[in-house]
């Protein structure tokens, strides 16, 4: 449950602090980038609290998620590239938790 709401918090600091003039626009950019997770619709079986989904679903693969951080370079897709970014990190991070 922290992890979820993890992804909702990270964002909404991040907008606060760094996007104050459109906060709101920032913060829901980033929490769209969540629909990331529809590639769980995929697994057998969907949910498995025991599965790291780094490296399994195929939007969480090694092979996209350095395109994430090309994203960040790019000002008019940067949102989307932290948003991303955030939700691979932690992601990554609940692997070992």
């Amino acid at each position: 449950m922290i992890h979820i709401a993890l992804h909702f918090l990270v964002p909404a600091i991040i907008a606060w602090f760094f996007y104050k003039d459109y906060k709101i626009k920032a913060f829901l950019i980033m929490i769209a980038t969540m629909l990331v997770d529809l590639d769980h619709l995929l697994a057998v079986p969907i949910y498995d609290p025991m599965r790291c989904s780094i490296g399994y679903h195929p939007l969480h693969s090694y092979y996209i998620i350095p395109f994430y951080f090309i994203l960040l370079f790019f000002p008019k897709f940067r949102l989307i590239g932290i948003g991303l970014v955030i939700h691979m990190l932690l992601d990554f991070l609940d692997c070992f938790i």
